[in-house]
């Protein structure tokens, strides 16, 4: 999915939200637990319920991996129920040497078919490059992050005072141009949003936070939109646990909503 057809998606449907699907099978619903694949049926429900409300999802492959193989089953077949219109990530936080990144590119774009793929880019531009080697596919670069240990590095000031993710995300865009590059930027962090978008100012930002961990939409997306949106805010918790009742989708389909609202508001104040 090119840079374009994700902006008229936005468009289409008056939302740059992001699902996150974080699926913790000790949170889901214990009525699932009946069924052969629990985390799976969840999934399905879920996307089910908020497809037509977002324009992204993202599945977390810990909550994945720590299934072992029958994990990885469970998210090739929660890949077949998100419609194809939908952007799809894979947040694995991967950046290894050439050709262990190979690898995992070939697993997540080809394997897998997902559109974008989180890295972390403190290996340098050979550990990033495999994944910029597949055509219509995107690098979503970590460059300043949610958690609160995004100060121990990612904050640290170089010599000449600038802080390391600037250098990172300078960088690297002598790596890729705006199709093929985003960046994690932590809702979290939004007095250094407008910093960011001077320095990546055609750039998509994938931004997580919002929700449980309390990031603030508005100065979010006010500090953040470009001429195509440019921003993908995820939630994830709030969310998919925001029922634990046989009516979760349902309440997860009005948390989505409210989000989505909210989402229209703000981009017909900035777009009209």
């Amino acid at each position: 999915m090119d840079r374009q057809a994700l902006f008229e998606q936005i468009q289409r449907k008056q939302s740059y939200l992001c699902i996150g699907l974080d699926s913790d099978i000790q949170k889901i619903p214990r009525h699932l637990l009946k069924y052969e694949d629990p985390v799976l049926e969840f999934n399905r429900q879920i996307i089910a319920a908020t497809h037509d409300l977002c324009v992204a999802y993202k599945p977390n492959l810990a909550f994945y991996e720590a299934n072992g193989a029958e994990g990885w089953q469970t998210l090739e077949q929660t890949m077949q129920f998100i419609p194809s219109e939908v952007f799809t990530i894979a947040d694995a936080k991967r950046g290894d040497i050439g050709n262990t990144s190979s690898l995992y590119a070939r697993a997540f774009f080809e394997r897998l078919a997902f559109d974008a793929v989180t890295v972390a880019p403190y290996m340098g531009a050979d550990s990033v490059q495999p994944f910029l080697d597949f055509d219509d596919k995107w690098v979503i670069l970590l460059a300043l992050t949610s958690n609160s240990g995004s100060a121990d590095f990612q904050l640290s000031r170089l010599e000449n005072g600038q802080p390391l993710y600037e250098k990172v995300m300078q960088r690297a865009q002598e790596w890729a141009h705006p199709d093929q590059l985003m960046y994690v930027v932590g809702a979290t962090h939004p007095e250094h949003i407008a910093d960011i978008r001077r320095i990546a100012p055609d750039h998509f930002l994938l931004v997580p936070g919002v929700g449980a961990q309390g990031g603030d939409l508005q100065a979010i997306s006010r500090f953040g939109f470009n001429a195509h949106c440019g921003l993908l805010v995820n939630a994830s918790r709030s969310i998919l646990f925001a029922g634990n009742g046989e009516d979760f989708a349902a309440k997860a389909r009005a948390a989505a909503l409210e989000l989505q609202e909210q989402m229209a508001q703000l981009l017909n104040d900035y777009f009209q």
